[in-house]
C-alpha cells in the first residue's frame, strides 16, 4: 500500500504597512520565518512582487496560505475597504497556484472570494490570529504583543479571546490597542518633554527621531532588528542615532552636555513602558482572576517591563511556536499553525 503523504504545512502571511512577514511551522521543528521591510505607501503596486519574494523564500511549493493584513490603513488608499482589496488582489496575484484563506476579526479563516465580499471584516485581524494560537497553548493569559508600530493587549479566558473590541476604533477605546511600538513611533508622539541638563525641555513636534533610536542607544535592540526607515534616511551607527535624538530638542549632540542624549533615550523608554503599563492594568482589572502575561514582538522587552510594573507574572515562551524569532512575526506563525486546523 502507498504510504500516506503528510499534509503540506500552511504558509502564514502577515502583510503590514511597513513590513511583510511570513512563517511556516512544520511539526516540532522551529518556525521558519521571513520578514521584509516594505513601505506600502511608497509603491503599492510593488506589493505583489514583495509577497511573492517573501513566500518564495520559504520554499514550500504548493503549500496553502493563510493571511492577514494591516496595510489597509496606510494613507495611499482612500479607504480601508480599498486597502484590504488591494492587498487581497496582490496576494492572489503573487500566489496564483495556492489555496488562500484570510483571517477575520471574528477568528474565521475564510476563502479569498468571501474576503473580497466582506473586506472590512478582514481589516487588522493579525492580533486575532496570535491570540487564538495562544489560547490553545495557555488558556488564561494576557497577550502583550509589542511590535514595531503598535502594542496589542489581548485578554484570553478559558482559551477564548475576551477582548471587548474587534475593530481598531473599538480596541483603542478599550485599551486593547496602544499606538506605541519599538521601532517606528515618532518620539514626539511618545512624550512632550525630555530632561536636558536635568531640566524638562519641550520636544519638537517634527519627525526627527523614532523609538528605534532610543532603544538602539540603550542597547535594547540590535541594528538588524530595526526593520524601519529612519527619518533622515540614514543608518543605525551610534553617531547617526545620537544625531537624530539630539535633533528632538533642535540640537546637535555637541551642543548638549554629556549624558543628555542618553537621558532622552531613557525618557522615551520610560514613557513607552508607562503607556503600555496603563493599558495593561486596565485590561487586567477586567479579568476575574490574575493571569500571566505572554510578551512577544520586537518590543517584547518593553512589554515585559510593563508587566513587571503592574506586578503581573510573565509566562516563559519556551515550548511555544511564539518563542524566539517566531515571537517577532507572531501573527504569521499563528496563521501557519491555525491554517492546519
Amino acid at each position: 500500500m502507498p504510504v500516506p503523504q503528510a499534509p503540506l504545512p500552511t504558509i502564514g502571511l502577515d502583510v503590514g504597512g511597513a513590513n511583510t512577514k511570513a512563517a511556516v511551522v512544520d511539526g516540532d521543528a522551529p518556525a521558519r520565518v521571513v520578514s521584509e521591510p516594505f513601505e506600502v505607501w511608497h509603491e503599492p503596486d510593488a506589493l505583489t512582487e514583495v509577497i511573492a519574494d517573501v513566500v518564495g523564500r520559504l520554499m514550500t511549493d504548493g503549500a496553502p496560505a493563510a493571511m492577514t493584513t494591516t496595510a489597509e490603513l496606510v494613507d495611499v488608499f482612500a479607504s480601508k475597504r480599498e486597502g484590504v482589496l488591494h492587498v487581497l488582489d496582490a496576494a492572489a496575484e503573487a500566489m496564483p497556484d495556492r489555496v488562500l484563506r484570510v483571517m477575520t476579526t471574528d477568528g474565521e479563516l475564510i476563502s479569498l472570494e468571501a474576503a473580497r465580499a466582506r473586506p472590512l471584516s478582514c481589516a487588522a485581524a493579525n492580533w486575532v490570529a496570535t491570540a487564538l494560537l495562544l489560547g490553545r497553548w495557555l488558556p488564561d493569559a494576557i497577550l502583550l504583543d509589542c511590535g514595531g508600530t503598535t502594542t496589542d493587549v489581548i485578554p484570553i479566558v478559558a482559551g477564548e479571546i475576551a477582548a471587548r473590541g474587534r475593530t481598531d476604533v473599538e480596541r483603542l477605546l478599550a485599551g486593547e490597542l496602544v499606538y506605541t511600538g519599538a521601532l517606528r513611533t515618532n518620539v514626539a508622539a511618545v512624550l512632550s518633554e525630555v530632561p536636558i541638563g536635568g531640566k524638562p525641555c519641550p520636544v519638537s513636534s517634527e519627525l526627527f527621531a523614532v523609538t528605534a533610536d532610543a532603544h538602539l542607544l540603550r542597547g535594547r535592540l540590535e541594528p538588524e532588528q530595526c526593520t524601519c526607515t529612519f527619518p533622515d534616511n540614514r543608518g543605525t551607527s551610534p553617531g547617526e542615532v545620537r544625531s537624530r535624538l539630539a535633533r528632538v530638542v533642535c540640537a546637535d549632540p555637541d551642543q548638549l552636555a554629556e549624558g543628555d542624549v542618553e537621558a532622552i533615550a531613557l525618557a522615551v523608554e520610560e514613557a513607552q513602558v508607562e503607556t503600555i503599563a496603563v493599558a495593561l492594568a486596565r485590561v487586567a482589572s477586567r479579568l476575574p482572576t490574575e493571569v500571566p502575561v505572554v510578551a512577544v514582538g520586537v518590543g517584547a522587552f518593553l512589554a515585559r517591563t510593563a508587566a513587571q510594573r503592574c506586578g503581573l507574572a510573565i509566562h516563559p515562551d519556551s515550548g511555544s511556536p511564539l518563542g524566539g524569532r517566531g515571537g517577532e512575526v507572531a501573527a504569521a506563525v499563528a496563521l501557519s499553525v491555525l491554517g492546519r486546523g
